[in-house]
């Protein structure tokens, strides 16, 4: 059988590491596969730094170009990263008859209908599993493993830096701006970290996924996100008295009608198995009508976890044409003509369990007022707490809701705001509690 030959455009960090596995597991690769994976180009502008790797005479060229036009060429894996070049590059390799890997979870979420609409026209695979989650197949999951399923929802930490800052929050006490300096110091956060932090890269991951599960377009927009930026040492530690953990959850789930998509920080109870993913790393669960709740849980970035997710892609691809199988799984899960638009709930109608936490002045009559005004608004208190220190002459309460919608929450808490005896902006934080306080 011919060899599968291989284009990686950019040689960056994941380029780096698909290159590397191609090579060094080149063995194993054909043992499992059947044939030989041959990198037959690394493009990238910079043909002078070292990779540590001995790329045999012409795999290095600086021209990509060149390697989207080679007829020989069968799969091009595009590690460039941005939604520029990358974007052109990608489908001009469609037109030109190649299959696609990609990582680029932001170009899919924004660009990724008319991607998947040029490469089901011309035929040819578009692989993507590295783009959400780095090693954990979640892509393959629901694309193959649970085809069987009806999927209701997924919730997940889908991104390692948040998850980083938030642990080291929890388990220190530090506050946001110190974790954040350590993320950045261990090379875990960038030096301009605005798509982590404010929750971007965890919902172009979402879009992706809800995609996936219930047969919709790529609705990245329409996804609502919030950042952890704001949430304190104070806030962890009352939730750790009410029994939560706060992480940064991407959540969907569909009832048939329409889909919630969201990121946003989340309590979470401390017997919700994600409650104890820390560090660095990515899990996510997926509900399922046949199989119930699954977990994936695994790195969600670096070099060789993101290149092994690369490299299974490559693989299947290299499967299909080994059995001319090509087109074998629709990319979205879905048959392309099965793919529809389906509503996506919008933020205002979400109905769930709420944490407030107000700086309010330590006066008679303060904490009716405030519960007075929730109550106009048709929400109904779990708990109270009124503790800790006076700051300005203000103490925190804090106050957990029973089930709320969010338009009547933002309206109350508007409402709160405006009070004289309340300081600052009230922090708000949703609940997410698989046993459901009602």
């Amino acid at each position: 059988m011919k060899p599968i030959n291989i284009a990686i455009l950019g040689c960056g960090t994941v380029g780096t590491g698909v290159a590397r596995l191609l090579l060094e597991n080149a063995d194993i690769l054909r043992d499992r596969v059947g044939c030989n994976l041959n990198l037959k180009y690394v493009a990238d502008i910079d043909t002078e730094t070292d990779r540590g790797i001995a790329f045999a005479p012409g795999v290095m060229i600086p021209d990509a170009a060149k390697a989207i036009a080679d007829p020989e060429v069968d799969i091009v894996v595009e590690t460039i990263g941005g939604e520029g070049i990358a974007k052109q590059m990608m489908l001009d390799a469609i037109a030109a008859g190649k299959h696609v890997v990609t990582a680029n979870k932001a170009l899919l979420a924004k660009h990724g209908n008319a991607i998947i609409s040029a490469a089901t026209e011309k035929g040819v695979d578009l692989a993507y599993e590295a783009s959400v989650g780095g090693c954990m197949p979640i892509i393959k999951t629901v694309r193959e493993s649970l085809v069987g399923n009806r999927i209701s929802a997924m919730t997940g930490i889908l991104n390692g830096t948040c998850n980083y800052i938030l642990s080291k929050i929890t388990d220190e006490g530090v506050v946001f701006e110190k974790a954040l300096a350590e993320a950045q110091a261990k090379g875990y956060a960038e030096a301009d970290p605005t798509l982590d932090v404010e929750g971007f890269d965890a919902a172009h991951k979402l879009a992706i996924l809800a995609a996936l599960a219930f047969g919709m377009q790529i609705n990245f927009d329409d996804v609502y996100i919030e950042g952890i930026s704001r949430i304190t040492p104070m806030d962890i530690e009352f939730a750790a008295q009410f029994g939560y953990r706060i992480k940064l959850l991407a959540i969907t789930k569909f009832d048939g009608q329409a889909v919630e998509a969201r990121v946003h920080p989340t309590m979470i109870p401390f017997d919700n198995m994600l409650s104890n993913v820390n560090g660095t790393l990515n899990a996510i669960s997926v509900s399922g009508d046949a199989v119930g709740d699954i977990l994936l849980y695994g790195r969600g970035a670096g070099m060789m976890p993101t290149a092994s997710a690369v490299v299974s892609d490559i693989a299947d691809i290299a499967r299909n044409l080994a059995s001319n199988g090509a087109g074998r799984v629709p990319v979205l899960g879905f048959q392309a003509e099965k793919v529809r638009a389906i509503p996506v709930r919008p933020m205002d109608d979400i109905v769930t369990n709420y944490y407030f936490r107000f700086d309010a002045m330590d006066r008679p009559g303060v904490l009716a007022t405030i519960a007075g005004i929730l109550g106009k608004y048709a929400i109904s208190l779990k708990y109270v707490h009124q503790k800790g220190r006076k700051t300005n002459g203000s103490v925190p309460v804090v106050m957990l809701t029973h089930h709320a919608r969010e338009k009547d929450v933002r309206r109350a808490l508007s409402e709160i705001s405006a009070l004289d005896v309340v300081a600052g902006e009230p922090m708000v934080i949703r609940i997410e509690d698989q046993n459901g306080q009602e």
